[in-house]
Parts: structure tokens; sequence; C-alpha cells
């Protein structure tokens, strides 16, 4: 049987998800993708998997049909997608590890999701999402990580008391500051054996308050014509350094 109702309630409920509202009251989110799809599947997310009609794919959960038309609207694409997983969020509520990545009000998802995945490239073992920073389901986000959100613990915490928590368990707590830093090269190999480094907004940065709770900020030493990097770049670099 093959869905082609737009007011089906199963692809009404499916529709909503594309807003974070309904992602957070309903515990769910979608994935786009063939790639993605496959990714998420390694995992034990996948509730429902949603495929055009005429698709043909093999996996272990239930499997409904849907018309173009359907799958146009479940999808946040431009070009609708051949398949869409009805997924069920982590549960991931604890920090794993000694190499841990906080996230101070990253807005943009393009920028959160390179930073997933170059937290994954160079071994992170927690990265937390402070208050403010885009949905980790967002569309956007998930596509920009290239499925590697499946792959490492990512938590969501207020900032402030998790750095509270990251001292009292002895992690060196490091921040970013292009003005007032330390030159992330001068770090030795005990300081980055236990840590935290906190990435901050686009705009502006990591907020100054818990600037003044870490331990040392740092800086990428660059090219004195160059202002700033992305921070997805400079995250990227630093975590880099921290893994040498």
């Amino acid at each position: 049987m093959t869905i082609t109702s737009l007011e089906n309630e199963k692809i009404k409920n499916l529709v909503k998800l594309q807003q974070k509202k309904y992602r957070d009251l309903m515990d769910c989110y979608l994935v786009e993708g063939e790639h993605l799809v496959e990714e998420v599947l390694k995992t034990n997310q996948v509730m429902e998997l949603f495929l055009l009609d005429g698709t043909s794919y093999s996996c272990d959960c239930p499997i409904t049909y849907v018309s173009f038309e359907v799958m146009k609207r479940i999808s946040t694409l431009d070009t609708p997608t051949s398949m869409v997983a009805l997924c069920r969020k982590r549960q991931d509520s604890s920090i794993k590890g000694n190499k841990v990545l906080l996230l101070d009000s990253i807005q943009d998802p393009g920028n959160l999701g390179t930073i997933i995945r170059s937290s994954v490239a160079f071994g992170v073992d927690t990265i937390i999402l402070s208050e403010n920073t885009v949905d980790l389901y967002n569309p956007k986000v998930l596509r920009a990580t290239q499925g590697m959100f499946c792959h490492i613990p990512i938590i969501s915490w207020q900032a402030e008391e998790a750095i509270a928590w990251l001292k009292e368990n002895h992690y060196m707590v490091y921040g970013t500051n292009v003005e007032n830093g330390v030159d992330v090269k001068t770090l030795t190999a005990e300081e980055k054996q236990k840590f935290c480094l906190i990435m901050g907004n686009e705009g502006n940065g990591v907020r100054r308050f818990i600037q003044e709770m870490c331990d040392k900020n740092l800086y990428i030493s660059m090219n004195s014509k160059v202002e700033s990097l992305n921070v997805g770049i400079a995250c990227s670099i630093l975590l880099y350094e921290f893994n040498r």
C-alpha cells in the first residue's frame, strides 16, 4: 500500500517534525537521503522508513511507501529524496571520556555540522551543546554532519553547570579568545590529556563570564592580516592541535 494523501495523519505528524517544538514534544526527528539513512540505521534509532513509491530498499525496520507529492511534503530539500527515516532521539545524558567539546551558543547549522564531523575525526569523546545552541536535529545540521552525529555522544547542558562539573572532575577547561589567550601550540602533553575545549558564538565568541571560569583561554597563531576564522574552521584546527 502507498500513502498518497497529504491529509494522512501519519504524514501530517511527519511534517510537524520539521519544527523544533514538535521534535521536542514527540522526541523524534527525521533523516533524509540514502547516505544519512544508512548511517542512522547502524544505530537503534530508526522507527520507520518512508520510501518513494517504486524505490527498492531492504532493512530490518518497518517500511512505508509514499507518493512523490507526499515525499515532497515530508522533505525539507528542494529536490525531494527517495527515502526519509523517522527516528527516536538519542538518550545521551552524561559526559564520557577525557576529551570534551562544549559549544557555547553556536547558531549556524552548517557550523555545528562541521564541528561534529571534526570532533569525530579528531577523537573527541563527548560534545556538550549549551543553552541557545542550534538544535542538533535541525535538518541542516544533520545534513552538514554527513552522518557523523551518529558516532559521538552529544548532550545538552547549561554551560555554567557543565563547567562546574568538569572542574570538579579534574578536567582542564579551555576557552577561546583571540586577544587575551595563549597560543594553543604552547600546551604541554599533560595539559591535553583530560580537557574541555569551549567554542563560542559566531559573532560574540565565548561569553565573558564563561571565559573567566576557564583555566586558560587559547588562540591560534596566524597571519596578522586575518582578523578571525570561521568557528567551524577554528574548532577543527584547535582539535587537531589537541590530538597531536
